[in-house]
């Protein structure tokens, strides 16, 4: 994807929104894991403007993309949240349904494995994530159904527990990211995978017997299940355990902590961006629009001390978040 200048001929279809005059809110859907963030501002933006606060729903990503391109209109929401970039086929749906996007990179986030604080500490690698999770796994020169029912079934350094693991469903864009980085990552580093000829899709198949839990797109769900029950194990994005520090603790992945500097470093392997898009023929039917977007891109918000950083989020550096914000606040188009 690239990001081209807006053209005449995209400003124009601004004028065939006619009937969203009818709604007054911004309407924003799209990722649990931006959902904190999103709801920050859209209360910021409420009180500091003229402008009603912003209905934010959590969707999960794969939802909220769903929604954003399925049309234009005040049926349809004006902004998605997503914790991974949008992919080609929901760029060619929107594309399809007459929808021109910008996109916006918040900044970055981390996804942990978290359990309650009171549980046992988990040292993994993100070769002994794969073996957890995953539906095969090589055994005896081929690939079996995953053996593995304790934690200390992988190694005996590991807790003599059983693995449960409480985590986001398929349309979300924490799982999205979970696998591709973590899964595949693991997958990767196994002795003999490339000779299995173990391929992506294998990679990223998460077993369905019981020890994955799809706990839906409620994270805070999730950190509340993990209290009951000291045993299980959750994953969902940094910004959840930063606001839960006092009740839960992060496993360590590849030897690093789960921790703001790390993430911001670069050095935590389980990370990835995040973003918002925005459906541009709306911006100027529904009121308000344009200015969410700058307040969002605001200093006072994402920057090193914005009211954001609270939250969890993982700012970008500053040439960066310079350089987004112009292109945001801009509303540039994105582009295949």
């Amino acid at each position: 994807m690239k990001i081209k200048t807006l053209t005449l001929a995209a400003a124009i279809t601004v004028g065939l929104v006619g009937a969203a005059e009818a709604r007054d809110q911004i309407r924003v859907v799209g990722s649990s894991t931006v959902f904190p963030f999103s709801t920050a501002v859209a209360e910021q933006f409420g009180k500091s403007t003229r402008f009603s606060t912003p209905v934010v729903e959590s969707t999960g990503t794969g939802g909220g993309m769903k929604l954003f391109c399925s049309g234009v209109g005040e049926d349809h929401p004006d902004v998605t949240n997503a914790s991974r970039r949008m992919k080609k086929s929901e760029f060619e749906a929107c594309t399809t349904n007459g929808i021109d996007i910008t996109e916006v990179k918040v900044g970055f986030d981390g996804i942990v494995i978290a359990n309650a604080k009171r549980g046992p500490d988990l040292n993994l690698s993100l070769e002994q994530i794969f073996l957890a999770l995953a539906t095969e796994i090589p055994q005896g020169g081929k690939l079996v159904a995953n053996p593995n029912k304790m934690w200390s079934d992988i190694d005996p350094s590991l807790p003599a527990q059983k693995i449960e693991v409480l985590g986001p469903p398929p349309t979300s864009g924490t799982r999205d990211a979970f696998v591709e980085i973590a899964m595949e990552g693991g997958c990767k580093t196994l002795a003999g995978a490339a000779d299995l000829g173990l391929k992506k899709k294998a990679c990223h198949a998460v077993r369905e017997d019981g020890v994955y839990i799809e706990a839906g797109e409620n994270d805070n769900l999730i950190v509340q299940k993990l209290e009951a029950n000291p045993a299980a194990y959750g994953i969902f994005g940094f910004s959840f355990l930063d606001q839960n520090a006092d009740k839960l603790k992060g496993a360590t992945v590849d030897g690093t902590v789960p921790a703001f500097e790390e993430i911001a470093a670069g050095n935590y392997p389980v990370s990835r961006s995040l973003f918002f898009y925005v459906k541009q023929q709306h911006v100027g039917v529904i009121p308000g629009i344009q200015e969410f977007v700058t307040e969002f891109t605001s200093e006072d918000a994402w920057g090193p001390d914005g009211y954001l950083i609270d939250k969890g989020l993982i700012p970008l550096p500053d040439t960066d978040r310079a350089a987004m914000a112009k292109q945001a606040q801009g509303l540039q188009p994105l582009s295949m």
